[in-house]
Parts: structure tokens; C-alpha cells; sequence
């Protein structure tokens, strides 16, 4: 997923895609096991993405993103 996606998601969207990318990379872990895993690259893929979203929750939280909700509030309030 793109990073520009990323941001127009909101925060439980944001871990709900997480906790499904950790799954998906724990079962990729386990097709490399059993040597049944066609695209070794898709694991880095996803723990990409995984560290993608992780920081966007983290921005979240430190007030550094907000969701476009409040960002619509803040500019009715401005006006």
C-alpha cells in the first residue's frame, strides 16, 4: 500500500490492516519454512508496509497527523 493511501485511512482502520499484515507475514514466515514460498520478496514487502503503518499510528498518537475529521473541524472553527 502506498504511502498517500496510508494517511487517508483512519486509526482503526490503520490497526486493523496491521494486525492482517502480521498475519500474513507469520504465514509467509511459514511457507519459507516448509519451502512452499514462490516470492521470497513479498516478506520484505510486508514488513515494509507493517513499519509504514506503525509510523503513521506513532504520528497519530504524537499529534503530528490528525484525521480528517478533526482537520475539517479545526477549519470550520477558523472560520
Amino acid at each position: 500500500m502506498k504511502k498517500n493511501k496510508l494517511s487517508e485511512l483512519s486509526v482503526a482502520e490503520l490497526e486493523t490492516k496491521l494486525k492482517d499484515d502480521i498475519s500474513a507475514l507469520e504465514n509467509l514466515h511459514f511457507q519459507k519454512a516448509l519451502q512452499q514460498l514462490e516470492n521470497p520478496l513479498k516478506i520484505k514487502e510486508v514488513r515494509k508496509e507493517i513499519a509504514q503503518i506503525k509510523t503513521v499510528l506513532r504520528e497519530f498518537e504524537l499529534g503530528k497527523r490528525v484525521t480528517s475529521e478533526k482537520s475539517k473541524q479545526t477549519q470550520e472553527i477558523e472560520k
